[in-house]
């Protein structure tokens, strides 16, 4: 089914968007240096498991966006942003350059609390002990999964802690 809307180059350029940030994602995996310890899951493994993931999505996307078959609601009656897009926004990015920042002084755990509580803010979550305890949960699960579990070198948890 071909889909029509008042802008119906958006999917088409959403896809080269992608498509550029996905080479960048590519090359970064290539440029990765092999590790100079014997680790369970080598350095280029997971990073480029998951690029080689996205590429498919990005492919299937693109498909469709070419094709006309990726809907573009913007016109439709009712599908307007929601109101404040440029603080979601600023909470969203604000989130990932505060874990980028921080990582090396406080580890990995409490950054990536603090970048997760970001991004759930920048969906609408509120700053809560709730929001809080979610997150650290899930950055230590991710930093056990991948640090203890697979091998990936993620640095330590919290700095200062062994």
């Amino acid at each position: 089914m071909r889909v029509t809307g008042n802008h119906p180059w958006m999917p088409r350029l959403v896809s080269g968007l992608l498509g550029a940030i996905w080479l960048a994602a590519a090359w970064q995996v290539m440029v990765i240096p092999e590790s100079a310890i014997q680790m369970t899951v080598g350095a280029r493994e997971v990073p480029a498991a998951v690029v080689t993931f996205l590429g498919g999505l990005l492919a299937a996307y693109a498909a469709g966006a070419w094709r006309g078959t990726q809907p573009d609601q913007l016109g439709e009656e009712g599908q307007a942003p929601l109101p404040g897009a440029t603080s979601r926004v600023l909470w969203l990015l604000g989130g990932g350059v505060a874990f980028i920042g921080l990582v090396p002084l406080l580890g990995f755990i409490i950054p990536a609390a603090l970048c997760a509580a970001g991004v759930a803010r920048a969906f609408d979550a509120p700053f809560s002990l709730r929001t809080a305890v979610v997150c650290l949960l899930i950055a230590a699960v991710f930093w056990a999964a991948f640090a203890a579990g697979l091998g990936v070198g993620l640095g330590p948890a919290v700095t200062g802690l062994g």
